[in-house]
């Protein structure tokens, strides 16, 4: 059967008229490339998709999903957030595409090609995503590529926009017609640039001017930071936290950073690595980050560098019904990667994602962001770039389907998510779908230079924490061995930093 009688019943992302002010933020933050926030994923398939039926999908899906015709029409001055417009030019045929690997048709040859297609900017001046139908994957197999812009929608609101061309059955019909949509109607320029204008001086009339001031204080002077930070109310004085946190990423081994990217992937079984975290006492996330923890600790061993802890960002949902297409919070936190029993990193984690998420449910994301769009943007992109340095990795986790799906004929066999790096050395998203965890390790080359070895460990620290999990263990060493990091936890080296703003790493959630 077609999946589309369960759209109505899937809580789809509200798609405002104008950006959130953080997602303002990371359109304007886009002017540095280091902090892209395209995200995508790769999609493998038992064979070839229907192309001409999948494109017919797809020109459904943009009649269903109104943003997916619309296009970004900047304000005046960089004042405020930017505004969804009608793209009177929209071709479908710009933004579904069809493409053949090259024999041999390998898993590498897949994973670098889309690595080059997610990392190649968007025209800005068109609807931001498209979808690459891939033929010629050995097997006899297909995929698909999808890439998407962050102010579009962030990873679960994506899961949700799929629900438009993914069905239950290999040979379900297609969806009844919808009706064409209307043309985009002529505007006057002049009058669209009043308005624009009008609405971004309310933007910016929502501060109060004492404010800016304070932050503008800050920017000449860092100096100015602590002594501001007890005069100021709540919200300035979580951003000017953030600005003033400007210590180094902590890994010898990843300094550097570029613009070069590679694409590694991992699966592990949903239902062991499910029983192990609940064993341990946590969540599937806990699980999720304290393997890429090991796993980085131990990368770091290998090369001959090893390191106490690093620092990383974590991306936490916070998307209810009202929500709308971008949901989610971030936290950074210091987590243990010195050579240690797998489950008292465990307990260690489980008690910093714990802060973490409290912590994000009380962050002012939105007022925060407002304040940043109050600034120039060559002050943000700075701002933002020595953030991101502060970042050695980020984790997200993304929940999918639980059972077998299709795209156009071809059943899902792999579900690789892409998230972006925005700084980092590299990020690691986390996908379930039907009985596996499919993980897609986005990698800054210049900074991991062994990416394989790292996709390697990542392999050996999940299976790790399956087995560990697995072995009896007495309630007295449980005890022990969690206030022994409550303890840890409560040192000031070791406090979470809860991050306000969005510009580290854009996950899929």
């Amino acid at each position: 059967m077609s999946i589309d009688p369960l759209i109505a019943d899937a809580q789809m992302p509200r798609f405002d008229s104008r950006m959130s002010d953080a997602e303002g933020l990371m359109w304007r933050l886009e002017k540095d490339p280091f902090l892209n926030s395209t995200f995508g994923n790769v999609t493998v398939l038992d064979r070839p998709l229907n192309f001409a039926a999948f494109k017919q999908r797809i020109e459904r899906a943009t009649i269903a999903v109104p943003r997916l015709r619309q296009k970004v029409r900047p304000t005046p001055a960089a004042l405020g957030a930017p505004k969804w417009i009608d793209d009177p030019e929209f071709n479908i045929d710009y933004h579904v595409r069809r493409i053949c690997l090259p024999e041999p048709g390998s898993l590498r040859q897949l994973l670098d090609l889309a690595t080059l297609i997610v990392n190649d900017p968007f025209e800005r001046t068109r609807p931001l995503w498209q979808f690459f139908a891939v033929d010629g994957l050995v097997g006899g197999r297909g995929a698909l590529i999808i890439k998407l812009h962050h102010t579009v929608a962030d990873g679960q609101g994506g899961v949700l926009l799929s629900l438009q061309f993914i069905d239950l059955d290999r040979n379900a019909p297609l969806p009844p017609p919808m009706p064409a949509p209307l043309a985009p109607e002529p505007s006057i320029e002049s009058d669209d640039t009043v308005d624009l204008l009008r609405s971004s001086m309310s933007d910016a009339l929502r501060v109060p001017l004492g404010l800016l001031r304070q932050v503008r204080n800050v920017l000449a002077d860092p100096a100015n930071i602590p002594a501001l930070a007890t005069q100021a109310n709540d919200s300035l004085r979580g951003l000017l936290a953030q600005m003033g946190e400007v210590d180094p990423a902590r890994s010898p081994l990843w300094k550097r950073r570029s613009l070069q990217r590679r694409l590694e992937v991992a699966r592990v079984p949903y239902r062991e690595m499910m029983d192990a975290s609940r064993a341990l006492g946590g969540k599937l996330n806990t699980a999720f980050v304290t393997a890429i923890a090991d796993a980085a600790g131990a990368y770091h061993r290998k090369l001959g560098a090893p390191v106490e802890s690093l620092r990383t960002s974590i991306a936490i949902s916070t998307r209810t019904e009202s929500s709308g297409s971008n949901a989610f919070s971030l936290a950074k936190l210091l987590v243990p990667t010195n050579d240690m029993p797998i489950t008292e990193r465990f307990s260690a984690i489980n008690e910093a994602l714990s802060q973490a998420r409290d912590g994000a449910k009380t962050a002012s994301l939105d007022t925060l962001a407002t304040l940043s769009a109050n600034l120039p943007t060559s002050v943000l992109t700075r701002i933002a770039r020595t953030q991101s340095q502060s970042i050695d990795f980020a984790t997200s986790n993304v929940r999918s389907g639980g059972v077998k799906l299709y795209i156009a004929g071809g059943l899902i066999t792999e579900n690789y998510p892409v998230g972006p790096l925005g700084g980092v050395a590299f990020n690691a998203t986390l996908l379930s779908y039907n009985g596996s965890l499919d993980i897609g390790i986005h990698i800054d080359s210049a900074a991991v230079e062994q990416p394989e070895l790292l996709r390697e460990e990542v392999e050996r620290s999940l299976n790790k924490l399956i087995y560990a999990a697995a072995q009896p263990a007495s309630p007295a060493q449980t005890g022990n061995s969690r206030a022994k990091w409550r303890e840890v936890f409560s040192r000031p080296k070791w406090s979470v930093l809860t991050s306000r703003l969005k510009w580290w790493s854009r996950p899929s959630r």
